[in-house]
């Protein structure tokens, strides 16, 4: 099955997950960058989640994993039959994901705010263990950039110059405040490297997730329109 056979296949991973609470927006304005993610640019693999040189991916917008699941089902590190037990009592699949249940989960989240402080913590971890080589990918919403534990965040990874930080903010126009000059300006100010793409097109999402930012966190502001 080649990748974009995996990629269309997404749509009934999906649909495999029932309940009311799927937050189903949510779930679908992140979905192609999991998936650009997960199999473009992540050096992680249901074989290597617990190697300390694989990168780490963390769903701070972990209250629609809708998506996640789905893409995780889809590159092999849970089974797509699991899918169906989404929210239920005894299933693994939470309305939140959780790092003890779910292989390849590094934070468990959905509490708005937590997963770019996180992140930054990790990478200063993995710096101070000299693990030069792992990257800490963040995905975020853009009403979640309101909370104010992201502006301390992105304020002490700009400082400390924490280049294997890339904060993915997904765009979908759900903020009921807005940034002024765009959320891309919130992290260059700070002395982040930044970009806006169209959060639908996979190859402005991978040129954006590997631009070279020597010396600087990188943020990604993907735009959609969710499905």
């Amino acid at each position: 099955m080649t990748a974009l056979d995996r990629y269309e296949n997404l749509a009934g991973l999906m649909s495999l997950m029932t309940g009311d609470e799927k937050h189903s927006f949510a779930a679908t304005s992140t979905l192609d960058v999991l998936w650009v993610l997960y199999d473009r640019v992540l050096r992680v693999t249901p074989e290597a989640v617990d190697l300390p040189e694989r990168d780490r991916f963390l769903l701070s917008k972990g209250h629609g994993p809708m998506a996640y699941y789905a893409v995780l089902a889809a590159k092999g590190f849970v089974a797509p039959s699991v899918l169906e037990t989404f929210g239920q009592y005894d299933s693994p699949l939470g309305m939140h994901p959780d790092r003890n249940l779910v292989p390849g989960v590094e934070i468990a989240s959905g509490s708005l705010g937590h997963g770019l402080p996180l992140g930054v913590g990790l990478a200063m971890g993995l710096r101070a263990r000299r693990l030069g080589e792992p990257r800490v990918f963040c995905l975020v919403g853009d009403a979640e950039s309101d909370e104010g534990s992201n502006q301390e965040a992105i304020v002490l990874a700009g400082r400390e110059s924490l280049e294997a930080v890339t904060a993915i903010v997904v765009d979908n126009q759900s903020s009921s405040r807005g940034w002024p000059g765009g959320l891309a300006a919130r992290f260059e100010v700070e002395g982040w490297s930044a970009v806006t793409v169209d959060g639908r097109d996979h190859e402005e999402i991978e040129s954006a997730l590997t631009l070279e930012h020597a010396g600087r966190p990188h943020a990604v502001v993907a735009r959609v329109e969710p499905k």
